[in-house]
Parts: C-alpha cells; structure tokens; sequence
C-alpha cells in the first residue's frame, strides 16, 4: 500500500498532537497569568510568543484557548460551580486555569477545527495537572473534567471508542 505524500514543511499527526499538547501548555500559561494579574489577552498571548518554545505549539490553538477561556470566564466558572466541592475562587489559580480551559475544550463539538474527543480533553487536563499543580491536583482535576464531560459530552461518552457516530 502506497504511502500518502506529505508536503515539506507539513505536520504529520504525530506532530499535530504535540503541537496541540504544547499549545495547551502555553495556554495554562496565559490563563494562569490573567487570574494572578489581569491584564488583556491579546497582551498575555503577545507575552507567551517571547517564549523560544512557543514555536513548537500550534499558535491559532493557543490564542483561540487563551482568548475563549478569558473571554467567556464567568459562564465557564458559573457552568462548573456545581461539579466543585468548594467556590471557584478558592481553587488554585493553576487547578482554575486548566479546569477553565478544559471547560471551554468540552464545550466545543468534537468534530469542529478546534475540537477535541472529551478522552483527549480529560488526558490532557490530568496531565496539565501534574505538570503544572500540586501533589495530588490531578486527582482533583481529572474528578472535576470527567463530570464536565458528563454534562456537556454525554452523547459522545456513550458511543464506542468515545467519538460520536457518524450519520
């Protein structure tokens, strides 16, 4: 079976998948910023291009993350309330950030340019998690995303291989 040709230059999935993964790293980043100091998000993601790994991310997903988890912070944080077992403001601000930012990834269908399977969005939240957090803050954010995922994904989290059925 003939291999597919892949442009110069182009991405294959496996670099896709990092750039993604990095690209929710810097997002962290930038959501962590603005709930520690404010501040304008087209100025935070501005900040995080200075990084010399910045270019390893993919850079749309890191501004569309950044400027729609900020952007839509109190719907997200109101959304979430009833999944937490304290207020929203008494999480850590690195718990908040990644649980705004996985809030916001379920929220987008799977199937859409920036949308994720909500196992995808789950793995990548607990790994945040232990990257970024406490000791054990990845138990808390993985608890917290799978009932998000619940709400938001219940149709997606039923069908095999957890993708939606194609009609």
């Amino acid at each position: 079976m003939p291999r597919a040709e892949r442009r110069p230059g182009s991405a294959g999935p496996g670099k896709a998948r990092v750039a993604r993964h990095k690209a929710r790293e810097f997002a962290v980043q930038g959501v962590y910023q603005w709930l520690v100091a404010g501040g304008e998000p087209w100025d935070i993601i501005r900040h995080l291009r200075e990084s010399d790994e910045y270019e390893l991310a993919d850079a749309a997903f890191v501004e569309r993350l950044v400027a729609g988890a900020i952007a839509d912070a109190d719907e997200l944080s109101a959304w979430m309330q009833p999944f937490l077992d304290r207020p929203v403001n008494a999480l850590s601000p690195v718990e908040r950030a990644i649980l705004m930012l996985a809030g916001f990834e379920l929220r987008t269908a799977p199937e859409a340019e920036f949308g994720a399977p909500y196992r995808v969005v789950i793995n990548e939240a607990v790994e945040l998690a232990k990257l970024f957090g406490g000791t054990d803050g990845h138990k808390y954010v993985n608890g917290v995303v799978d009932k998000l995922a619940g709400a938001v994904r219940a149709d997606e989290r039923t069908q095999p291989g957890g993708r939606p059925v194609q009609e």
